[in-house]
């Protein structure tokens, strides 16, 4: 179809039931433009222009005959497809003003109705491209590095193992595994996270994110319609295509409204003989305003969650957010951090903190286990300068061992120091307890004890601000339900101000827990890593997982997916919800009065068939706007997360 031209869709929605959908017949901006200043054109020549009441005729009929042939044949079309709906009572209006001689008052009615429709497909089409703008499209060309050298291709060419070159300014390809370079990406339009994100070699990046700094060389993981930002499209398209309850009840009944009207059409004519007051009422019958009440707060409710990082999979997800009164979340990854980090470094015999770091981290400098990882990510952090260690060996589950500068320095749990010849008196000093939550690592060099490293798994910063706020939106009972040990969650539950718990508990408890919390009435959303917790998520009335990006599990074993961690989207999802379902009634009730109201005023003569056209778009536009104050709620939360960071 070319640029200029719109595809005009029948008004009104299509019935549940499972049926052809009508053929749509496209008008041309340019016509309707020029079937406009044909009717104009009437009213300037036979003001101006004296004896010249034929040729305004004649522009008029011409102008008419352009706007209104979309409208009539689109209505023979769902008349001969088995169809009946306000297509009819549009085309009806047309006709009769056509068949009376008032061309000027049939094409400015054509052109009024015609207005109402590209006002509802480009409210459509719009907010599809206001989503798609959120989660950016791929570049078309992408550099792949070949045998060292760049050569540009389509990005639909990209294959899983290419390596590809992202400058600065570049858009993401695909996704993929930084192989060297250091940048800065934006990535809102995946996480939502308002700030810049570093990357450097080992790094996950996502495609639709952008290079802001430095030179990346990228090895592709996911390409094409695989990767995260295809995976997020699909769905939030697809939920745009689903439909509330109460969307699928107007479905329904809709079949019956058109004949009604024509009823009421008769009524008017049989009391008043009056067809200007029939044609009034026949166009202000058409429920624009009805129709868009509730897709256009549904696409514009999408457009903000989706600005957060909020992935919605079933549009009636978001009406059921509004009743939900029992949180569950899960613990690790969900509540905390989900990975370990220092909490204290307790230097001994004179030991400098520093230096008791650099041995520690120098000794696990090979090591891929987690509390390694964690020592020399805080030694990366406070600039301490790492050795080489010698002879490294490590024992799973126990310690490491290296010689450093000539001493043996052995890193692990207690017994493994004292499996190798270091006394258990240093264990006197230490006031942590593995049973709360903390790995603890000993540290001696030359047989000797330096000190202990502490490591616990974080508790997310806004979690216990999330649940209080929670609380406060009326949810009813919050519970934390973890497979954790009990001493640790009741750790993590008093940090966070979490009153239920339910510690040790494997999946299938986890699933009962939900469960049982739904049999005593409440209806429950589950927040977990969206991996190990999938069967509650599944098991609850709507499951969450977290951090998304990325992780394909997550995105298809929730109905809804956070594309960060950010616990603050759980409060705002509710609040989102609420507005949501307000603004869906207010925009009921005013396309409810617009049509009993134009009915009234059309029957006593109060507008002019004219006027019930302008009406009727007045309508529409009103809802539309209503619905776009929605669109910006979460603002404020990209601006606390600038603050936060």
């Amino acid at each position: 179809m070319p640029a200029d031209a719109i595809s005009i869709p029948t008004p009104a929605l299509e019935p549940a039931a499972p049926a052809p959908e009508p053929e749509r017949l496209p008008v041309r901006v340019w016509a309707a433009v020029l079937g406009l200043i044909l009717v104009i054109n009437s009213f300037i020549v036979g003001r101006l222009f004296t004896g010249a009441d034929a040729a305004a005729a004649f522009s008029a009929m011409l102008g008419a005959l352009i706007l209104g042939w979309p409208i009539v044949l689109t209505a023979l079309n769902d008349l001969r497809r088995g169809f009946l709906r306000t297509n009819e009572l549009v085309a009806i209006a047309v006709l009769a003003s056509f068949a009376s001689g008032h061309y000027q008052e049939a094409g400015i009615i054509a052109f009024f109705m015609l207005l109402g429709e590209i006002i509802e497909t480009r409210t459509a089409e719009g907010a599809r491209r206001s989503i798609e703008s959120l989660i950016k499209l791929t570049p078309g060309k992408a550099r792949r590095l070949v045998a060292g050298r760049e050569e540009e291709i389509e990005v639909a060419k990209l294959s899983v193992g290419d390596v590809i070159r992202i400058r600065p300014g570049d858009v993401v390809a695909a996704d993929g595994v930084v192989l060297n370079g250091q940048g800065a990406l934006n990535q809102a339009t995946i996480t939502g996270e308002s700030l810049p994100v570093d990357k450097k070699s080992g790094d996950e990046v996502f495609a639709g994110t952008q290079n802001l700094t430095g030179v990346l060389e990228v090895r592709v993981t996911r390409a094409g319609g695989d990767t995260t930002l295809g995976r997020v499209r699909e769905l939030i398209l697809a939920a745009e295509q689903t439909k509330l309850p109460i969307m699928r009840l107007v479905d329904q009944y809709m079949g019956y409204y058109t004949p009604l009207v024509l009823v009421i059409g008769a009524l008017v004519w049989a009391f008043t003989t009056d067809f200007s007051r029939v044609i009034a009422v026949f166009i202000v019958a058409c429920p624009g305003a009805f129709i868009l009440a509730t897709p256009t707060a549904m696409v514009a409710a999408l457009s903000a969650a989706a600005r957060l990082g909020i992935l919605i999979k079933n549009v009636g997800d978001i009406e059921l957010a509004a009743r939900i009164n029992a949180f569950v979340f899960d613990k690790t990854g969900t509540l905390t951090e989900g990975k370990l980090v220092v909490s204290r470094l307790a230097p001994a015999n004179n030991i400098a903190p520093a230096e008791l770091l650099r041995i520690a981290a120098t000794a696990e400098k090979y090591s891929n286990h987690p509390t390694a990882k964690a020592i020399a990510t805080l030694a990366e952090e406070a600039g301490v300068p790492l050795g080489e260690p010698a002879d490294f060996s490590e024992t799973a589950g126990r310690g490491v061992r290296a010689n450093l500068e000539g001493a043996q320095v052995l890193v692990g749990r207690a017994q493994w120091l004292k499996d190798n010849g270091v006394g258990d008196d240093f264990l006197k000093g230490v006031d942590l307890s593995e049973a709360e939550g903390f790995s603890l690592l000993f540290v001696a060099r030359g047989g000797e004890f330096i000190g202990w490293v502490g490591l616990q798994d974080h508790v997310r910063p806004e979690a216990k601000a999330a649940l209080a706020e929670l609380t406060e939106l009326k949810v009813r009972r919050i519970a934390m339900v973890t497979g954790d040990r009990q001493p640790v969650a009741a750790r993590v539950a008093k940090e966070i101000g979490c009153e239920e718990v339910a510690a040790e508990c494997l999946p299938q408890n986890k699933v009962e827990f939900v469960r049982a919390m739904k049999a005593k009435g409440y209806r429950v959303a589950v927040v977990g890593d969206g991996v190990n917790d999938a069967p509650a998520l599944a098991a609850g009335d709507m499951g969450i997982a977290m951090g998304a990006a990325g992780s394909e599990v997550a995105i298809h074993s929730a109905t809804m997916a956070l594309m960060n961690n950010d616990l603050q989207r759980l409060p705002f999802l509710i609040r989102l919800s609420r507005a949501t379902r307000s603004v869906i009634n207010q925009n009921f009730l005013l396309g409810v009065l617009f049509v009993i109201g134009g009915l009234l005023l059309a029957a006593l003569k109060y507008i002019n068939p004219v006027l019930a056209a302008a009406l009727n778009v007045a309508g529409s536009l009103l809802v539309v706007f209503n619905s776009g104050r929605l669109v910006r709620s979460g603002e404020e939360m990209e601006h606390f997360a600038t603050e936060k960071k």
